[in-house]
């Protein structure tokens, strides 16, 4: 359920902002133009937001920029922390994509950055089918987040990374859930979702997934 991948983000949180400003070589291409995705996911959302991993919190202050209500979903306790550091009006509460507090208000769009590949490909469509089932006709789902259009892509970029000496940024490719593109255009679309796909960067695409009459 991604949990397994608890600590990393507990030890993160304090050096995670300069990884996405590019200060950290080994994922300098994964957060290349990490403001324009950002701003992207922001762009294609509306309404009320439901936000799963918020991380420290740089999607979530875009939404509330724009007056977007926004309910944020986080499994580590120190994301939080700094999130809340950061923004202390922002509702964040304890959970995943899978196990979260009942929510008090309807959901136009489901948002996420660089956390949906922490679930395995059935847990990926387990939370698709409650997204279908929370958003109402016309409601959105917009992630961007680290899939591949094949094996032998991914076998390549963790080739490069063993060859740059990119140890962590290796390992991570070879323990996490990283999804191809035709596996995540399956899921959504047998849930009732069309889906469009746009590459980002050479590790994250921009997924726009809106849900169908019922």
């Amino acid at each position: 359920m991604g949990r397994e991948f608890l600590e990393i983000f507990e030890n993160w949180a304090e050096d995670y902002d300069k990884s996405v400003a590019g200060m950290d070589p080994e994922y300098k291409e994964v957060f290349r133009d990490y403001n324009n995705i950002l701003q992207e996911v922001t762009n294609n959302s509306f309404g009320n937001i439901l936000e799963f991993g918020v991380g420290t919190g740089n999607l979530t202050a875009k939404f509330l920029e724009r007056g977007h209500r926004v309910i944020g979903i986080e499994p580590s306790s120190a994301m939080r922390g700094v999130t809340k550091a950061k923004l202390p009006e922002t509702i964040i509460l304890d959970g995943d994509f899978l196990h979260y507090p009942k929510l008090d208000l309807p959901i136009n769009t489901v948002v996420s950055t660089y956390a949906f590949h922490h679930l395995t490909d059935v847990e990926k469509e387990s939370a698709v089918k409650n997204f279908s089932r929370v958003l109402a006709t016309g409601g959105k789902v917009v992630f961007a987040d680290t899939m591949f259009v094949s094996e032998q892509k991914m076998q390549q970029k963790i080739n490069e990374a063993d060859e740059a000496g990119f140890t962590n940024l290796a390992e991570d490719l070879r323990r996490e859930y990283y999804p191809l593109t035709e596996t995540i255009e399956r899921i959504f679309i047998t849930n009732n979702f069309t889906i469009e796909f746009k590459q980002m960067n050479e590790f994250v695409w921009l997924i726009i997934a809106k849900k169908l009459h019922e």
